[in-house]
């Protein structure tokens, strides 16, 4: 009986889930123009373009040279930081860290569709932690780095393709 009741809710859960929209996080739909795509960046051997390589193999979009192919181009990622808050001796208590991207898909004949990416994060700087606060920038970055490329996704599985041009 209960094993029944398991089974009965189990497949309510799933019904319900898929009737309202829901979608894994990464599950994106792309055009199926986007089949095979050419990526270039400023930075071949940065951390941003290994990151979106990757992401584009899990979707199943292959990574090709041929120059017919949709072209998608990452500019050069940049980091800036600006102080928000000082401790009471002048030194730098908080920094707020942007960091931005530049990215463009063209397809075909079409003008390049671009996507400007920003991400914003708070950072507390404590001068006593310096070498622990130096591995905590370093891996905050690689989250934002990480959060550019799942943007750098969504924004391709929406990219506007005119069917006339794209050819």
């Amino acid at each position: 009986m209960i094993r029944r009741l398991l089974t009965v809710f189990t497949l309510f859960a799933l019904l319900a889930t898929s009737g309202c929209g829901f979608r894994l996080q990464s599950n994106y739909q792309f055009p199926e123009e986007l089949a095979q795509i050419q990526l270039n960046s400023a930075d071949d051997q940065g951390e941003l373009h290994r990151l979106v390589k990757e992401r584009l193999r899990l979707a199943n979009i292959e990574v090709v040279e041929d120059d017919t192919a949709p072209r998608l181009w990452l500019g050069q990622d940049h980091l800036e930081r600006s102080t928000l808050s000082l401790f009471p001796s002048g030194q730098v208590a908080e920094y707020e860290l942007i960091y931005s991207v530049t990215s463009s898909i063209t397809v075909g004949e079409q003008a390049p569709q671009s996507f400007n990416i920003e991400i914003r994060r708070d950072y507390l700087d404590d001068p006593r932690t310096a070498l622990a606060k130096n591995r905590e920038l370093e891996l905050l970055l690689g989250e934002m780095r990480a959060q550019a490329a799942d943007r750098i996704m969504r924004a391709l599985s929406s990219t506007r393709i005119d069917s006339e041009t794209a050819h």
